[in-house]
């Protein structure tokens, strides 16, 4: 026999969509919650790459409709709604905005990353880069400062860390930190972790995972965790690309950030570069993702190699 819940609705989208959590979750509920969603329609999908665009300055073309309707039904079975206008009202309320805004862009951003990716970066900055910032003095007291932007999971962070870590054994006195920031919390804190799936690791050549990397003695898991040396040289942080200013406390001499200005559109691309230009030294450099460029931009930055781009002296 079918049973009916009663309403307990107040007219508030946001408490009704919190009853209605209470209610999915509430221990022995004999209610068995099955929804089978609609499809996103084409106006909750305005109202929602709207909204992305508007929190993340990320643009979410129409293409990406089938994308943004798979990663927010996984929201919708968690908050056991039955619908995308349901979550939109819950969304775009002010109690629902500052329970789920951090789950919403988890579930909408791309974190797609991996160790040592376009290594030829990794081989420039010890072998050109380090050395010009040497040469010219700007890596004070042998102490490189590096922020690895839009850093996802870590892997590009610990792989500057590595890359780092083998300079340094044969530079005496030279020492560094990296700074990774990302959008997503939930990437951060596996960052922070910093476990990863052995194949994930395949990567990163079999010397360094000897000598930096942890195996888990649970053999059947298959999993490895970043040595503690190298985890002490890396911190992570939540930033958002659309705040005014980055609230970064110091500038840096080598900038990573890869594979992130391809989901801005030109505009946003622009003030992106140029907040992040502002923590670069002057003689710093910076690297982007390999279908990246500061073509057409009127930034400080002369291109020295494929996708990396140094700033030029005397330019704030």
């Amino acid at each position: 026999m079918e049973r009916k819940l009663e309403s307990t609705s107040d007219g508030n989208p946001a408490h009704d969509a919190r009853n209605t959590i209470k209610r999915g979750r509430s221990a022995g509920s004999s209610v068995d919650f099955r929804v089978s969603y609609e499809r996103l329609t084409d106006r909750d999908f305005q109202r929602l790459s709207s909204f992305v665009r508007e929190k993340t300055g990320i643009t979410l073309s129409e293409v990406k409709k089938t994308m943004l309707q798979a990663r927010l039904q996984k929201r919708l079975r968690e908050l056991r709604m039955a619908s995308f206008p349901e979550y939109c009202q819950y969304l775009f309320s002010p109690e629902g905005a500052d329970a789920e805004l951090d789950n919403f862009i988890n579930a909408v951003t791309t974190n797609k990353t991996d160790f040592f990716r376009e290594p030829h970066h990794f081989d420039y900055l010890v072998s050109t880069a380090i050395p010009y910032l040497a040469e010219h003095g700007l890596i004070r007291h042998h102490f490189l400062n590096v922020w690895s932007a839009a850093c996802s999971t870590g892997m590009e962070a610990y792989t500057l860390a590595m890359t780092l870590g083998e300079y340094a054994l044969t530079n005496h006195g030279f020492s560094y930190s990296i700074l990774g920031t990302d959008i997503s919390t939930r990437v951060l804190a596996k960052a922070s972790r910093a476990v990863y799936k052995e194949e994930d690791v395949e990567p990163v050549p079999m010397p360094l995972r000897k000598k930096y990397l942890l195996r888990s003695t649970d053999r059947a898991a298959r999993l490895v965790k970043i040595g503690p040396e190298l985890r002490s040289r890396v911190e992570f942080r939540q930033l958002n690309f659309m705040r005014e200013h980055y609230d970064l406390g110091q500038r840096f001499e080598v900038i990573f950030c890869r594979n992130a200005l391809i989901y801005f559109d030109r505009e946003t691309e622009f003030e992106i570069l140029t907040k992040i230009s502002r923590h670069l030294v002057p003689g710093g450099f910076l690297f982007l993702g390999h279908s990246e460029s500061l073509n057409g931009f009127q930034l400080p930055f002369d291109a020295v190699s494929t996708t990396i781009y140094r700033k030029r002296l005397g330019e704030e």
